[in-house]
């Protein structure tokens, strides 16, 4: 079993949970090194060198996965996928579900997402368009950045997701304490950004999902015509 690891605040807890979870400790370790960005996991995914991910929820629709209600999800704010005001439009070479969604929402500018946005948005939050709002704003739905996709002994992994989502998970202050340091934010912080953040994707965030595909799709056909 080897699955990737998105080495963002945002998915902590499941790190945590997986820790503590009774497996051998050799899927440990290679669960800590096949780690990466969401786009780099996409493509470890996708060409087989992981066996599952939490991967963009734009690539979870490839129909050689196995998917889980279970991904990234935040209703109305996220502070960490961001496009930057009174810029030039870049993407953020690390993901593909927030270039699109930037996109959809015609927001332009730099998109920023991760850690890296999260400080950048805490030390002035006016510089920048949260783009969790603005889809709030737009379709009163939650968004879903990213979904459990899997390639690979699927039965066994959705034990343990299943089985993650329905805790509540504690962070040791040591790991908080590490992770505020290596991100240069403070525990508090780092707390209030979590509470944003949860992972089991029910009816709304279902929707949402649908929608944001639908809208990704026709985007995409309007361009090619273009």
């Amino acid at each position: 079993m080897i699955f990737g690891k998105i080495d963002y605040l945002n998915l902590l807890p499941l790190h945590i949970y997986l820790k503590k979870m009774p497996l051998p400790t050799y899927v440990k370790k290679i669960t800590e090194y096949k780690k990466g960005v969401p786009k780099k996991l996409n493509e470890s995914l996708y060409f087989r060198r992981i066996d599952a991910a939490i991967i963009s929820s734009i690539e979870s629709y490839n129909k050689k996965y196995k998917t889980l209600n279970i991904g990234i999800c935040a209703n109305k704010k996220v502070k960490s996928v961001l496009v930057k005001k009174q810029t030039q439009n870049k993407e953020d070479s690390s993901s593909a579900t927030s270039n699109a969604l930037a996109k959809i929402l015609k927001q332009n500018g730099e998109v920023i997402i991760g850690d890296k946005a999260l400080k950048l948005y805490l030390q002035n939050p006016n510089a920048y368009i949260d783009l969790c709002e603005v889809w709030y704003e737009k379709l009163k739905l939650p968004f879903v950045f990213a979904r459990f996709s899997c390639i690979k002994n699927f039965s066994n992994y959705k034990k343990i997701m299943n089985c993650f989502v329905k805790r509540k998970i504690f962070i040791p202050q040591y790991i908080l304490c590490d992770y505020a340091k290596s991100r240069k934010l403070s525990q508090r912080e780092i707390k209030n950004y979590l509470k944003l953040i949860y992972y089991k994707i029910d009816t709304k965030e279902q929707l949402a999902l649908k929608k944001f595909y639908i809208m990704q799709k026709e985007l995409r056909i309007k361009n090619k015509k273009n």
